[in-house]
């Protein structure tokens, strides 16, 4: 087999009412276009009365064979839904203020491999980070932001989304609050870190609020972003034990290890196409 017949293969996402016959029609469908099924996942939220689906498939087919023959399905059933290539990188910028440990983790992992993001731009509200940046090879935008400023400042965000063709934005310790219009034009393409449990220790210094109430548990919260300040859909949660004797500090120094841990598995989950918006919740298919 030569390698321009090599077998392609993507990833299929979509989400519809539920109802009997989704999984019979998709599979249908893919038969049609020559796939073989190397990975299927699929969820009816009980909830909210909507289905939800991630497949795997390889075929010697073009995207657009396979867009072709899934089209009267989708129509069908009335899907939102997605194909991608597997392991395409997500385009993505990255936003971060002060403190550089998440946005480290990001780019480490970029860099070796293990993350499917290409992050074509960093922007900051302060120049902490530029040394980072460039160390990494990667422009580095300084964009103030102020009350005055705000709408300004949001303005350039977007344009820098449309210039590199941005997919995904994530907020890496970025200290500010994103506007509502723009988390609307964001919505489901947007992750933050919250560096607490979340619904609990909201605002600002929440290790220290956890600290004072002699919590047992310390963690990390990301979800995509929203106009309800850190209450948007969670993709990922982790928590690590801690005890009396730590002080606020040790809680504050333990709990970055786990931000950056928790953000990088949301931001690859989504990269990979397997979290689904429910609602207010999310289907992460691990």
């Amino acid at each position: 087999m030569t390698e321009s017949a090599l077998p392609s293969e993507f990833v299929v996402t979509l989400s519809c009412p539920d109802r009997p016959g989704i999984v019979y029609a998709v599979a249908g469908a893919l038969l049609e276009a020559g796939c073989n099924i190397a990975d299927s996942q699929q969820y009816g939220s009980p909830s909210t009365g909507n289905f939800f689906m991630r497949v795997e498939v390889t075929t010697p087919s073009s995207q657009a064979d396979v867009e072709a023959k899934m089209r009267p399905v989708v129509e069908s059933f009335g899907m939102d839904w997605q194909i991608n290539p597997v392991g395409r990188k997500v385009r993505t910028l990255l936003l971060a203020s002060k403190q550089g440990h998440c946005l480290n983790d990001l780019l480490f992992l970029q860099r070796s491999g293990t993350l499917p993001i290409e992050v074509p731009a960093i922007v900051s509200n302060h120049r902490d980070l530029e040394g980072l940046a460039e160390f990494y090879g990667i422009p580095f935008h300084h964009i103030p932001v102020t009350a005055a400023t705000k709408p300004e400042a949001e303005a350039q965000l977007l344009d820098l989304i449309a210039e590199h063709g941005i997919e995904l934005t994530v907020l890496a310790r970025y200290m500010q609050v994103l506007s509502n219009d723009l988390c609307s034009k964001l919505n489901g393409r947007a992750i933050n870190i919250h560096h607490s449990f979340l619904p609990s220790f909201k605002g600002a210094k929440p290790y220290h609020q956890a600290h004072a109430r002699g919590v047992k548990i310390i963690g990390a919260t990301a979800h995509y972003v929203t106009g309800d300040l850190d209450e948007g859909p969670i993709i990922e949660q982790e928590v690590i034990r801690v005890n009396h004797a730590r002080t606020a500090e040790q809680f504050v120094q333990m709990g970055r290890d786990v931000e950056g841990r928790t953000l990088a598995q949301a931001v690859q989950w989504h990269a990979e196409h397997r979290v689904l918006l429910d609602d207010t919740r999310t289907v992460v298919f691990n």
